[in-house]
């Protein structure tokens, strides 16, 4: 816990709690973008995305799919943005990981577009070129191999092994 985090004081008491367990809370955001604005984060203070270990990130956004479901049925809602900001530069607010949940309705007034930039295919292939490393980080690690079953040697005709005798005995 972080003295002077938001989140990690609103980890130990919040009185707009909606949702918490030993490793998360979602709470009703303060200062909310659309009423029933909920903000989801984990106890244990992490400053960004990539320092929450998998684990976690699986059940928090496990989390944030069934927050968003509750909203959607108890708010009649349109639709949910889960919004994850990472870094300063992508809008975090917090010092701290968290996964913001939007409820919206149409015509909500709420600008969450963006202009798509038109890159050429240079820049394109650039990109590309650049990135193509990346799959191999993000490349599945390779299952280990099933062990395979034992093959057996097929029983001899030995009749005077007690073993086989058992073994071909009728009930």
């Amino acid at each position: 816990m972080s003295d002077n985090c938001e989140l990690c004081r609103l980890a130990e008491s919040s009185p707009f709690t909606v949702y918490e367990d030993a490793t998360m809370k979602a709470v009703l955001a303060s200062k909310p973008a659309a009423p029933g604005h909920i903000l989801l984060f984990p106890k244990q203070h992490y400053t960004i995305f990539e320092q929450v270990p998998d684990g976690e990130v699986d059940k928090l956004f496990i989390m944030s799919n069934k927050i968003s479901t509750a909203v959607f049925e108890s708010l009649n809602m349109h639709g949910t943005n889960i919004i994850v900001s990472n870094g300063l530069a992508a809008g975090q607010q917090h010092a701290h990981f968290s996964i913001d949940i939007v409820p919206r309705t149409e015509n909500d007034g709420l600008k969450l577009e963006w202009k798509p930039k038109q890159l050429s295919e240079e820049e394109m292939s650039t990109l590309e070129l650049v990135m193509k490393p990346l799959t191999e980080v993000m490349a599945p690690e390779p299952k280990p191999e099933a062990p395979q079953p034992k093959i057996q040697e097929p029983l001899r005709d030995d009749s005077s092994s007690y073993l086989v005798r058992q073994l071909r005995r009728i009930p």
